[in-house]
């Protein structure tokens, strides 16, 4: 019987924590609202607060138990929002790196900007396709670019210490594609000479990037001549001329990859079949919202994964903090719950009660430790190397309402499974054997 019992709970325990990791917030309350609903509207329900006020109104006095399961739980959301709101960063970043009339167009198999190469000839016809805006002076609005790695030192690290940055060659058209880069300090580089202008992000995370500043590159020295802003991944470049960067690092006149405008933000689909139906390309063509945010799902996996990873390990540690809290808790009102269950009270209103006490603690928990991951890491600047990139990608992580939501949807889970079985144990335990026990 009581092996017929466990198996139950564990299926019933399996149902309801597959419906629980896909239930959005508005589900989850219309489920409080029911219950809350059936608390108040039936006798059963009447009986189970009842016994739950009874409950909490000693967790004062159990205050080094409750802390056990409060703390536990606040840790394990902690982490795990942390490393959710470390993906949402990386992606938001990338994200925003993109739009809908703006598109990208690598050599034809290419997955990133590193792994393309654009000959000259390639590169001129992608201009001249119908669909691309031109400025006032009717010159399409493409911006053929190259992308190289770089190596500088990293601020705080030893002497020898060096970090791959991503070095943009660009032209005047580079500005024109996209109109958020803005310089916030110093000038833009001047064409023919070797200057260059640093990200933001690069700025913070490399020595030397100030304006004014001489650094060496392909073993050539530049001048820093200004820091630029764009709220998005490119903060974490360096930029300076296309034809200054193909000579030093020997790349003739190919390019990596062309940027373009689109006349029409609806325009990209006849911008896609004129390039395909030229014979002469052999390309790929996306609009960099698509581009930039295919980078990112590779990295967000991994990064999501781990968090879930190291969050299930600390899970296990709170649910048998929880466990072994609840059967202590039980067994201590075990003689009052078999007076009650002896004077009429049904086992449900039992296991309800206990579970609502562990569910509050699991609450306190989940808002605890989604509290002090918000405070210690939202806008928390951050970096690591980006999928299809050749330097470090900085970003900053977000802990949205989403994410909290998330951690909030663990810290309930825990508390239902350590509520749970301390909660069924008390509601079948022999009425007999309960009044014995001290």
């Amino acid at each position: 019987m009581k092996i017929s019992v466990t198996l139950l709970l564990i299926l019933l325990l399996a149902v309801v924590l597959v419906v629980w990791v896909m239930l959005p917030w508005q589900g989850a309350l219309v489920l409080t609202a029911l219950f809350a609903a059936w608390l108040a509207a039936t006798r059963s329900g009447r009986r189970a607060m009842s016994v739950a006020s009874v409950g909490i109104s000693t967790l004062g006095q159990r205050l080094g138990s409750s802390a056990v399961i409060v703390v536990g739980i606040a840790g394990v959301v902690g982490v795990l929002v942390a490393m959710l709101a470390m993906a949402e960063g990386y992606a938001e970043t990338l994200r925003k790196t993109g739009s809908l009339d703006t598109a990208i167009v690598l050599r034809g198999a290419s997955a990133a900007e590193v792994a393309s190469g654009l000959d000259r000839d390639s590169v001129l016809q992608i201009a001249q396709t119908p669909g691309i805006a031109r400025d006032a002076k009717g010159e399409p609005l493409a911006s053929p670019e190259l992308v190289v790695a770089a190596n500088l030192p990293i601020i705080g690290g030893g002497p020898d210490e060096e970090g791959s940055v991503q070095l943009r060659g660009v032209g005047d058209e580079a500005w024109a594609v996209r109109p958020q880069v803005h310089i916030v300090d110093g000038q833009r580089f001047k064409p023919g000479l070797r200057e260059l202008i640093v990200g933001r992000g690069a700025a913070r995370q490399f020595a030397g990037l100030v304006p004014g500043h001489t650094i060496r590159l392909g073993s050539q020295a530049w001048t820093v001549a200004g820091v630029f802003a764009s709220g998005d991944a490119l903060e974490s470049e360096i930029w300076a001329d296309a034809n200054v960067v193909a000579e030093t690092y020997e790349r003739g006149s190919s390019r990596n990859s062309v940027t373009v405008r689109l006349a029409d933000a609806n325009g990209f689909a006849p911008f896609k079949a004129a390039l395909e139906a030229n014979p002469q390309l052999k390309i790929d063509a996306s609009t960099t919202l698509d581009f930039f945010s295919k980078q990112s799902e590779g990295t967000v996996t991994v990064i999501r994964a781990i968090g879930i990873i190291v969050g299930s390990i600390m899970a296990i540690g709170a649910m048998f903090g929880a466990l072994n809290t609840m059967f202590a808790a039980v067994a201590a009102r075990a003689r009052e719950i078999a007076t009650l269950r002896a004077i009429g009270f049904a086992g449900l209103p039992v296991v309800v009660a206990i579970l609502l006490e562990t569910m509050l603690l699991a609450l306190l928990g989940g808002i605890l430790g989604g509290a002090l991951a918000w405070l210690l890491f939202n806008g928390y600047a951050a970096s690591t190397m980006a999928a299809g990139t050749v330097g470090k990608l900085s970003f900053e992580l977000h802990v949205t309402a989403g994410v909290l939501w998330q951690g909030l949807k663990w810290a309930l889970a825990i508390g239902f499974i350590g509520g749970l079985f301390p909660a069924v144990r008390a509601a079948t335990m022999p009425v007999t054997a309960a009044l014995r026990e001290l």
